[in-house]
Order: structure tokens, then C-alpha cells, then sequence
């Protein structure tokens, strides 16, 4: 550490520093406590929105009015410059740079335009319920809606699409779940939607589980919809979002009380195609040469993927990556930790979700499920784009003898089935429409249509 000794005089950074990062959408409180020490400065972060305290900054660089916290143990670094009680700066992680300022006052998260929320009071019953999944010994906490009237009324469970979501699946500022939920409900069909285990309110461990434990917890969501009073335990049906899309069938497999099934923004091909996919087409990143960066994730998947001991995959997995370092520095933000980076992504590659999701194909169970399958992609849905899917999924379903599935393209719908202009992630958030009319009221008549 030095400081310099122009006229530009190096201020008090010591104390707690609070932010609002902005990831598409997505806003996650950080708060950064900095001390003195005998030797120039240390720091730890919260991300309390995440449960996570006291994360320790790897080191404090401070000149004048620059400030580098590096973060290295996950790949993270924090530039900024200091003036005043404000720090004016970016948040840098996985090769991603957002832009994040700090305040010694509390700071407030956007509040964002969201029409389609429905507002209290509700024409309808709302309840708070929890439900176990005894075999991983764990507790679901979510929300049942129910119809006026004493029913009883058809009902769906709601399952969220990848990453650890509350029963809202809050993400981008949006709450898809809360609209469906509300446009199914008032339209006589019960709702079943939760938080994800190990989220909110729900126990377990989110981090430890893949699309097969998930698929567990919706099993249980139907034993626990079909013992409910007011539901028609014939007329109980499975809603799933893109990764959720995934698991509904799964689910649907495991349990003879789950009778018609709902894909939004399903996948149809392996994770491998889906991830190797994604990697070309959505990394916001500059990258001269597309063809290697596209033959190096690919041969990253191979590895990340194949059955070896994970201890052989790790030291594999960060070889590919040190011999691929050239490309990487093409791709990262100046003063990224490179070796951090690496540390992250292979950590990141070989978590049991990832390595279930390269290796599973949803074709399995698609050919398995024989209750009504309704099947919708936006034209705009650059995730899982339709012309991927949609193929896959009709071929599956034909071989197992389905007699009663609808497979549709929305037009102009984007992966959260919004109105959109380009389909790209960094609409999601931009977009006051949580979802699109259109598809609300297709996936509202076709489940009406079945359950008559």
C-alpha cells in the first residue's frame, strides 16, 4: 500500500460502505466493513439478501483515491474510487463487470414498475402452507391459492426454473410465479407454488441437490395438494419453467396422481447441447476467436461431464483451463485474477447440478409420459431457443404413445415469455410485463380444456 503525496490527499476509508448490485435485474445488497490495520487495510463483504456475512476481501489496495478490494477466494474484485462518504465504482466477477456504488448511508433497491402484480385483496384464498420431503428430511414452505367455493377445483404446482428461486421465482425484478399463480387461481384452478429447498423460507441444502432431488420435492407437492380438501385429487397437474420444464416430467413419472403436465420453455436435448449452446450465443463478452472459445468449452463439458473420480476431474478440469489461459485473458476484465477465475469455474463445472444437467436427457423421461403434454417456446427465447426443443420433445412424446400433446411457438415471447424486441437476457429486466397476455391465457384455457 502507498499513498501519494501530491495535493491529492488520501481519505478515511474505514467503516461499513453500503450497495445495491444490479444484475439484470436480479438486486443483491452488499455492505463492505473496512478496518485499518497495522499494515495498511482489511475488509469483509455481506451479501445478506444470499444469508452470506463476513466474506473476507483477499487484500485492500488504496492510493489516494483509488480503491481495489480483490475477493479471490470467488473470483471477485471490487474497483472504485473514493469521494466523500460515496465510493463510485464496478463489481467484477466471472468475467462480468457491473457497475456498483457505495454509500456510508443506507441505500434503498430500485423499486421497479411492475403492472401485472396483483395487489391485495385477493378474489380468492390465500394460505400459507409447509409440506416435509421425508426422504431428504426437509421442509417446503409455500403458497396455496384456492377459488371461491367450496370446489372442489383442479390444481397445478408450479416448478421454477434453474437456480435457487423463491416461491415467486423472483428474478430480473419480476415475480412470474405471483402473476401465474394469480391469473390461474382467478380463473378456478388452485396453486401450489413454493421456495426452492434451501431457499427463503424452505430448509435443505440447495447447493447439494440436482433436477432429481427436485424433482423428489414436486412428488411430494402433489401427495400434499392431493390430501387437501378443496382439490380435485384427479385434476392435479404439473407447470414447470425452463429447468422446471425439465423436472415436470420426471416428477410426473414418479407419481400416478400428477394428470397433465405443462412445459414453459422446456428443454428437448441434452444439457451438454443446451450449455454449449448457451456458452456461444450469450456470453456478453468480446471474444476474437469464437471458434476456439466454442472448442474450448466444448472440450471443458467432455471433462466436466465423463465419470472419472471427481478428484481426477478437478486436476483435468484446471489443466484444460491453465493451457487455455490465453484465451480466458482475452475474455476477462483488466485486473481479473486469472488463477481465481479458473479456481471458480472448475469449482462451479463439477457441482453435482451441473454435472447431472451435462449429462441428462430429457428425451428419457419424455418418453415415458403418457397424461396431456402442453408444450410452449417463445419465438424470441434465446435459452432454449424452439427450433432446438420443440423437435426433440414431439419425437419423444411420439414414441411414447402419447395421444394428447400441443406443442406451440408464441410469437415474439422471450424466455420469460414477455413481449419482446431482441429476446436477449438484458430485456428481462427493462420489460414492465411479467408475462405476456398471450401466454397466460394459453396455459390457463388448455388446463381448463383438460380438467373439465
Amino acid at each position: 500500500m502507498s499513498f501519494l503525496t501530491s495535493n491529492v490527499q488520501a481519505q478515511n476509508i474505514t467503516g461499513t460502505w453500503n450497495g445495491v448490485l444490479n444484475v439484470m435485474g436480479n438486486q443483491l445488497t452488499l455492505v463492505f466493513h473496512i478496518e485499518k490495520a497495522d499494515s495498511g487495510y482489511t475488509a469483509t463483504f455481506d451479501s445478506p439478501d444470499q444469508g452470506s456475512l463476513g466474506i473476507p476481501f483477499t487484500s485492500v489496495e488504496y492510493d489516494a483515491q483509488a480503491i481495489t478490494l480483490n475477493a479471490r477466494n470467488i473470483g471477485a474484485f471490487y474497483k472504485g474510487t473514493v469521494t466523500g462518504d460515496s465510493l463510485t465504482g464496478t463489481w467484477n466477477q466471472g468475467g462480468q463487470v457491473f457497475a456498483l456504488n457505495m454509500s456510508r448511508n443506507e441505500v434503498q433497491k430500485e423499486s421497479y414498475n411492475r403492472p401485472q402484480e396483483p395487489q391485495k385483496p385477493y378474489p380468492y384464498i390465500t394460505k400459507e402452507v409447509t409440506f416435509s420431503n421425508e426422504s431428504d428430511s426437509l421442509t417446503l414452505a409455500g403458497t396455496l391459492t384456492l377459488p371461491q367455493g367450496s370446489g372442489p377445483h383442479p390444481a397445478v404446482v408450479l416448478i421454477s426454473g434453474s437456480g435457487p428461486q423463491n416461491r415467486d421465482e423472483e428474478v430480473f425484478g419480476h415475480k412470474p410465479f405471483l402473476v401465474l399463480a394469480d391469473h390461474l387461481t382467478r380463473n378456478g384452478i388452485a396453486v401450489l407454488r413454493y421456495d426452492d429447498r434451501g431457499t427463503a423460507e424452505s430448509t435443505g441444502n440447495y447447493a447439494a441437490a440436482t433436477s432429481k432431488d427436485f424433482a423428489q420435492d414436486v412428488v411430494h407437492a402433489v401427495a400434499f395438494l392431493k390430501n387437501q380438501a378443496m382439490i380435485d385429487s384427479s385434476n392435479i397437474g404439473l407447470i414447470g419453467h425452463s429447468e422446471g420444464g425439465l423436472i415436470a416430467p420426471m416428477a410426473a413419472n414418479q407419481s400416478t396422481d400428477v394428470s397433465f403436465v405443462v412445459l414453459l420453455a422446456g428443454t428437448g436435448v441434452t444439457g451438454k447441447e443446451i450449455s454449449l449452446m448457451q456458452a456461444q450465443t450469450l456470453t456478453p463478452l468480446d471474444i476474437p476467436d469464437r471458434e476456439a472459445f466454442q472448442q474450448f468449452n466444448k472440450k471443458a463439458i467432455e471433462i466436466a461431464s465423463s465419470d472419472k473420480d471427481i478428484s481426477v476431474l478437478r486436476e483435468e478440469l484446471a489443466q484444460h483451463y491453465q493451457r487455455s489461459k490465453s484465451i480466458l485473458k482475452q475474455m476477462l476484465p483488466e485486473g481479473m485474477d486469472v488463477d481465481a477465475f479458473i479456481k471458480q469455474q472448475v469449482e462451479t463445472s463439477l457441482r453435482p447440478w451441473s454435472r447431472f444437467f451435462y449429462n441428462y436427457d430429457p428425451a428419457t423421461e419424455l418418453r415415458q409420459l403418457t397424461v396431456p403434454v402442453l408444450s410452449l417456446i417463445g419465438t424470441r427465447d434465446v435459452q432454449v431457443p424452439a427450433k432446438m426443443n420443440h423437435p426433440a420433445i414431439r419425437r419423444a412424446l411420439k414414441e411414447a404413445g402419447n395421444k394428447d400433446y400441443t406443442i406451440k411457438e408464441l410469437k415474439g415471447l422471450n424466455h420469460m415469455f414477455q413481449e419482446s424486441e431482441s429476446g436477449t437476457m438484458q430485456e428481462y429486466a427493462e420489460i414492465e410485463q411479467t408475462i405476456a397476455p398471450a401466454a397466460l391465457n394459453e396455459i390457463t384455457q388448455w388446463i381448463l380444456d383438460h380438467t373439465k
